[in-house]
């Protein structure tokens, strides 16, 4: 299920990076062509980013894309890799993520209370929703990496 789940999310990940792409193209013709330009739009590039890069977290985990030092990793036994995927994860991925779930609620709902938004005149309102993506995405990261946790274990043993 979050196998499924993490994968349609970095779909929907690289849509929005497509929509991205031709935000800037239009934002920068506009400015440098015809000299006008919106701090909405702007804001808006910003935010779409926040979206690429916070779901795209878990994707690349899914993926086994992350940064890892592979000079050293890709000579290793396969056991050992699937052992130091076990102990990554549950040493480093998960309470990292843990921490920025629990730090980012507050965060998070500080910001709904207030109904925070921009400060720029003309900016975009429901700042708070993007926040809102802080734990959400590492949520997400958190049941990636207990999945794969899962899968290294059952691969350690049966090697």
């Amino acid at each position: 299920m979050i196998d499924k789940t993490i994968k349609y999310l970095g779909y929907f990940t690289a849509f929005i990076l497509s929509v991205l792409v031709l935000l800037i193209v239009y934002d920068a013709t506009a400015r440098y062509l015809f000299s006008s330009g919106s701090i909405a739009l702007q804001e808006l590039e910003w935010h779409l980013f926040d979206v690429v890069i916070m779901f795209g977290i878990a994707y690349t985990l899914r993926e086994n894309a992350h940064v890892r030092v592979d000079i050293f990793y890709a000579n290793y036994a396969p056991k050992t890799k699937a052992l130091i995927s076990i102990i990554s994860t549950l040493f480093f991925i998960l309470p990292f993520s843990f921490l920025i779930i629990y730090i980012g609620v507050d965060f998070v709902s500080m910001s709904f209370a207030q109904h925070e938004a921009s400060s720029n005149p003309g900016g975009l309102e429901y700042r708070y929703l993007v926040k809102s993506l802080l734990p959400l995405s590492f949520l997400f990261l958190a049941l990636q990496a207990i999945k794969e946790a899962s899968s290294s274990f059952g691969m350690w043993k049966s090697l």
